[in-house]
């Protein structure tokens, strides 16, 4: 378990690379009284997304690193992590995978969501894979990040009803709703609160 440090909130960033909605979700929770964590830093692997606009209408420092380099963005980006005493990393929709040396670092100290209910369809195309094998439910997961892929701890499960007309992008729509519901409430239990 992380150790909340007495009354102060936890340093935390959020690495995104997308439209940045779970961000925005995190941000909105990360101001209620009862919430452990301070966003102080947003990152992402790409200059377009647009949920780098939250750093601009909340004012957190962001910044963006291309991952051409992986080794040279990750070293950059745990100097940065170091310099702003951050102490854990939420990633909402980063589509990056981390090294092991990375993981390393803030090991037990990263968090993912994933649009699935682990251990089934670790990786991409969650939805289409849940549809194909006609699933009754799929959902979503928040785990702690280990070196494989969408393998580490599950903190936390939302399941959901996969109805007969189900689509792609109704089911996307439906697990999002949940993502932002089960996000925060993972950080308050993994923080005993």
């Amino acid at each position: 378990m992380v150790q909340s440090t007495g009354s102060s909130k936890i340093r935390t960033a959020v690495f995104i690379s997308g439209t940045g909605s779970n961000l925005k979700s995190l941000i909105k929770f990360s101001k209620t009284s009862k919430s452990p964590i301070s966003i102080e830093f947003i990152f992402s692997n790409n200059s377009k997304a647009k949920g780098l606009n939250y750093a601009k209408i909340y004012k957190i420092k962001k910044r963006v690193l291309n991952f051409k380099n992986k080794n040279f963005s990750e070293n950059k980006l745990l100097s940065i992590l170091k310099k702003k005493n951050i102490e854990i990393i939420c990633l909402a929709g980063f589509m990056k995978i981390l090294s092991n040396n990375f993981i390393k670092k803030f090991k037990g100290k990263i968090l993912n969501i994933h649009p699935s209910l682990l251990p089934k369809y670790k990786g991409l195309n969650t939805y289409k894979r849940a549809l194909n094998n006609k699933d009754q439910y799929s959902g979503c997961t928040v785990h702690f990040v280990n070196s494989k892929l969408d393998s580490g701890k599950i903190v936390l499960q939302k399941k959901v009803k996969i109805t007969k007309n189900e689509t792609e992008t109704s089911l996307a729509k439906k697990i999002l709703a949940q993502e932002h519901k089960i996000y925060p409430k993972a950080i308050l239990k993994i923080f005993n609160l």
